[in-house]
């Protein structure tokens, strides 16, 4: 069974930088992609940031793009690195695991299989 935990949340001013990590462990000799999404209170669940694993080429959500780089250590770990915070990305932060092979990443979370707990990142303004 996959297991994901993720770490590296936490408080920061506007303007600061957060590194995320998730590491995959059980079953993940199956896994096509990885992705990261985030949830706001009262919002619905978003796509951030995926990667063909391992060694893909990331895609971002257009909210994040040229603030947030995503990478692998090319064994079970991803990160998403967060620069340029702004208050408008708190949120809590998961990562997923896609074990169906596709012609693309996805970027809904309904294509990914299993997730993470998630992690608290809170951008003070």
């Amino acid at each position: 069974q996959v297991h994901l935990v993720e770490s590296g949340g936490g408080l920061v001013q506007a303007g600061g930088s957060l590194r995320l990590s998730c590491a995959a462990s059980g079953g993940t000799d199956r896994t096509y992609a990885m992705g990261w999404f985030r949830q706001a209170p009262g919002k619905e669940r978003e796509f951030v940031a995926a990667i063909r694993w391992i060694g893909g080429t990331p895609y971002y959500a257009d909210s994040v793009k040229g603030r947030f780089t995503m990478s692998d250590n090319a064994k079970n770990t991803v990160y998403l690195q967060m620069n340029s915070l702004k208050p408008e990305d708190t949120a809590v932060y998961y990562c997923a695991i896609d074990q169906s092979p596709s012609c693309r990443v996805k970027t809904t979370h309904q294509g990914y299989d299993c997730w993470g707990q998630g992690t608290q990142v809170t951008v003070s303004s």
